[in-house]
């Protein structure tokens, strides 16, 4: 082994410590990035050249050491799993989200929900039952059930309304996903050709694992590594992005809650035979398409809908029933008191069919023309278990408890979500101190090596300058 083999070490020493030191600055510059996973420098020992024969000088030291690459710190499973929580926290995050926006509107219990209207409008019918002469009290029953069909219309608006904007939510999610698969694909390509060009690709692979976790939250899109360092995402089981390509989503179906039909998301593909529907069950799209779901496939907010065109059916029918079973003042029998539209929802098409309180058949049949048993009759309505106020109580309720097992289920996944996020950073975050000390280490390492350096040095200078001169 040749004395200059020492200047060779120490030169590796000095290049593996000045690496790892530009990997702790690199660490300590992105403490606060988001996604960011910490880096450390992998070594190796350099062996010893292999000697034999007959000028074999024995067991000889190393050469050094190599610096085989930069490693993120990163694990694969915690990784998966922050992907998976992300899924159900978006999915039940965004039910909950709909159900308590649409609870808020409802108002229920309150002064300015559908039950206190009901009771008004009930107690107007008391009101001119006591006094049946009363003009003025006639005219408060007009009044208050003016009010109970505006308000259910109304009621029936807002839903409707919470409905178009979740569809709009729905495609701009679905848009979310196809420009977020894009980048994937983009990233895949790039990470690829650095892996094969002996290129480290950690930062980009920090982004890619960011939009990953992006789509998961998005569509419950998993991830799986490649063994050329790529990633394929799938939705459904079917590729979203492989490689470097990338596929897109489409959303199609009604546009209005009173419309047909079920809204659908499909693969988009160059041609119609291509193209084949996706089933989105996680995600905040997921979470979408359930809220914005038909009725009769549990869908949140067309259920709610429903609701309100069942309450004004049941009000017009009994109402009408037993307006008709009456007679005026002047002696005309009762006819209908709402009268219902044709088509459309019966929410919106609830109208009133008396125009004045000279029509209201509040006497009893043969009972004589100051009679209010008719209208008693109907101020009872309220209280019957089948009327209107029993079927809208049981969808205010009903609504209500699923809208607390959809917060309840969200406040658990959103638990989830943290801890599993809390679990990967705790091995893939930076720690301030745990990066100075590692810093201080590869400080003193080079700070060794150049002294390693330093002796070698000096002692090539005696071999070299001096060598026969001693004693003269």
């Amino acid at each position: 082994m040749s004395t200059f083999s020492g200047l060779g070490t120490a030169a590796s020493a000095l290049a593996a410590a000045r690496r790892g030191m530009d990997v702790v600055g690199q660490n300590i510059a992105n403490q606060a990035t988001e996604g960011y996973t910490r880096q450390r420098v992998s070594t190796s020992a350099i062996a010893a050249v292999a000697q034999s024969g007959r000028f074999s000088m024995g067991a000889l030291p190393g050469h050094g050491v190599a610096v085989d690459g930069i490693v993120r710190l990163g694990d694969a499973l915690l990784d998966a799993r922050v992907r998976d929580t992300s899924a159900a926290a978006g999915f039940w995050s965004t039910r909950a989200l709909a159900a308590t926006t649409a609870e808020k509107a409802l108002a229920e219990p309150g002064a300015q929900g559908l039950s206190a209207r009901f009771t008004q409008f009930w107690s107007s019918w008391q009101d001119v039952g006591n006094a049946p002469d009363s003009g003025a009290a006639g005219a408060v029953v007009l009044e208050s059930a003016t009010e109970l069909v505006a308000h259910i219309a109304d009621g029936y608006r807002a839903v409707a309304a919470q409905w178009s904007d979740a569809r709009t939510s729905a495609e701009r999610t679905v848009s979310q996903v196809n420009a977020t698969a894009t980048q994937i694909a983009a990233l895949n390509g790039e990470i690829r050709d650095a892996l094969a060009a002996g290129r480290s690709a950690n930062e980009l692979i920090d982004r890619r694992d960011t939009l990953v976790q992006t789509a998961a939250r998005l569509v419950g899109a998993r991830g799986t590594l490649e063994a050329d360092g790529t990633m394929t995402v799938r939705v459904d089981g079917n590729a979203l992005v492989a490689g470097g390509d990338a596929r897109a989503l489409r959303i199609d179906g009604p546009n209005a809650i009173d419309q047909a039909g079920r809204l659908t998301v499909s693969w988009v593909g160059a041609s119609a035979d291509d193209e084949f529907a996706a089933s989105i069950g996680g995600g905040e799209l997921g979470g979408l398409l359930s809220v914005l779901a038909p009725a009769q496939d549990g869908g949140t907010l067309a259920g709610l809908a429903d609701a309100y065109n069942e309450v004004a059916r049941t009000l017009a029918k009994d109402v009408n029933a037993q307006h008709s079973a009456g007679v005026t003042g002047t002696g005309q029998n009762g006819g209908d008191f709402f009268s219902l539209a044709a088509d459309g929802p019966a929410a919106l098409g609830l109208r009133l069919a008396v125009r004045s309180a000279s029509e209201l058949a509040l006497a009893a049949r043969d009972a004589g023309a100051l009679d209010a048993g008719n209208a008693d009759a109907i101020s009872q309505i309220g209280r019957s278990v089948t009327g209107p106020d029993a079927a809208w109580a049981d969808a205010v309720s009903g609504f209500a408890v699923a809208t607390a097992g959809d917060i309840q289920r969200a406040r658990v996944s959103e638990v989830a979500s943290v801890a599993a996020i809390g679990a990967q950073r705790s091995v893939a975050g930076v720690d301030g101190d745990e990066e100075t000390i590692s810093l201080l280490t590869y400080q003193t390492a080079y700070q060794a090596a150049a002294r390693v350096l330093t002796a070698v040095d000096e002692s090539l200078d005696v071999l070299i300058n001096r060598t026969g001169l001693v004693g003269r």
